[in-house]
């Protein structure tokens, strides 16, 4: 579909939803609904949103007709036996359809970037197989693909992960059977930065606390904005011992949930925390953050960053690069001298799954974990609502950086974080 860049991943992600609970509404036959391309593989952004439906062969007619009916009366863009592209109340997405027994290699096809495609296309040529427009063939014959793991079968490769499916090394480490284990949602025992209505979240204590408890997380930190931040509201010092009486309140109805009362204090220009030693010592965790450029250099911005590493009671280092990903590209760094003062300090950085900030990107967490540095993989949620979705986001974006699940904090117990924070503290010993 032409004209249509920069959608970012919230918003794809919001209307490929919207597409499967339409279909499932109006009772599409429909029998799997995938995210395709760059949406699939938790790119930042997508130049469109497309999807594969898989579907009877004699159905193609009825899930198109679907389709072109949904809520609102989409315009439909153009329809062939195989694709629609159509414009709808949500925005623009393109659908293929594929039946059960070529929707592997139709996955794979429409997944993968172009050299990752072009890569899986050479290797078939090496095994005798035409591997083209999401179908095989052998010998002028049509192979049945059922799933991925079949398509990586075939040409003698172990299989790829979609976020991994970049054109890069994948395919040469897939063929040696030498890809890494990925972090995976299910990996992830808690959220360490959340806001509530203390800072300039929607939700109270207690709505985000329920939320994280019907998650099944092991805990969650409640991380409000320290005073000197842009936010919108942040929360003062006078306001910390009512916040505590909150999470504690909240502590009664979430019965095995670990809540830490933490902060996102900010780093401030001069290079100092916005809040005093005294008061960052009533927190459990303390996150910092340098959202204020303050039209400094990169190697000031860093001096900053190093400082507060440095600081006895930072355990991690959010959204460091501060991008925005279809608005500001985020801070030119000397990121590996950022992530061995990391390593040594033993702070943690984080993978923030925010839609508004997706930092670390995958290449620059690849290169925290390289470095050694701890990795975060946090929601930065501001509403309830959006705790599990953003978290998603954030694993996504870790497996875009080959992380593993040791490379992880919070695929940690709560007693191992506990350790993690106290570990830095003054008095405290690393492990």
């Amino acid at each position: 579909m032409s004209g249509i860049a920069g959608i970012s991943l919230g918003r794809a992600h919001a209307l490929a939803s919207f597409i499967a609970h339409e279909l499932r509404r109006i009772g599409a036959p429909i029998e799997q609904l995938t995210p395709l391309g760059g949406l699939r593989r938790y790119a930042p952004s997508v130049e469109h949103v497309s999807l594969l439906a898989v579907a009877g062969p004699n159905a193609h007619d009825e899930v198109f007709d679907a389709l072109a009916s949904l809520g609102g009366r989409p315009t439909v863009l153009n329809r062939s036996r195989s694709r629609i592209a159509l414009v709808t109340e949500r925005g623009p997405v393109e659908v293929h359809l594929a039946t059960s027994d070529s929707a592997g290699s139709a996955l794979a096809w429409y997944t993968g970037s172009a050299g990752h495609v072009s890569g899986l296309q050479t290797r078939s040529r090496a095994f005798g197989i035409v591997f083209d427009d999401g179908r095989l063939r052998r010998a002028g014959q049509r192979m049945t693909c059922a799933t991925e793991e079949e398509l990586y079968d075939y040409l003698g490769l172990s299989y790829v992960p979609p976020e991994l499916r970049e054109g890069t090394d994948e395919l040469d480490l897939a063929e040696r059977d030498a890809l890494p284990p990925l972090v995976t949602p299910q990996h992830i025992k808690g959220d360490l930065h959340t806001h509530t209505s203390w800072s300039d979240g929607r939700d109270s204590v207690e709505q985000m606390v329920q939320a994280a408890h019907g998650l099944g997380y092991e805990y969650l930190a409640i991380t409000d904005h320290s005073e000197r931040s842009a936010a919108q509201r942040t929360l003062r010092p006078g306001d910390i011992a009512r916040q505590r009486a909150d999470i504690d309140a909240a502590r009664e109805h979430a019965p095995g949930l670990d809540i830490l009362h933490g902060v996102e204090v900010e780093i401030m220009p001069d290079g100092r925390l916005d809040f005093d030693d005294d008061v960052l010592a009533q927190f459990d965790i303390v996150l910092a953050s340098l959202h204020d450029g303050a039209g400094h250099d990169a190697g000031r911005l860093l001096d900053r960053y190093l400082r507060a590493i440095d600081h006895p009671f930072v355990n991690v280092i959010t959204h460091p690069a501060n991008r925005t990903p279809g608005g500001h590209p985020g801070y030119d760094l000397d990121f590996d001298r950022l992530f061995e003062a990391a390593a040594r300090t033993g702070t943690a950085v984080e993978v923030d799954g925010s839609p508004n900030h997706l930092d670390l990107d995958g290449a620059l967490a690849r290169r925290a974990a390289a470095c050694g540095a701890m990795l975060t993989v946090d929601s930065d949620a501001h509403r309830h609502d959006l705790l599990g979705r953003q978290l998603q986001f954030g694993v996504g974006t870790a497996r875009r950086g080959w992380v593993q699940p040791e490379q992880v904090l919070n695929t940690r117990g709560a007693s191992a974080v506990r350790a993690f924070v106290a570990a830095k503290r003054p008095g405290g010993r690393r492990p």
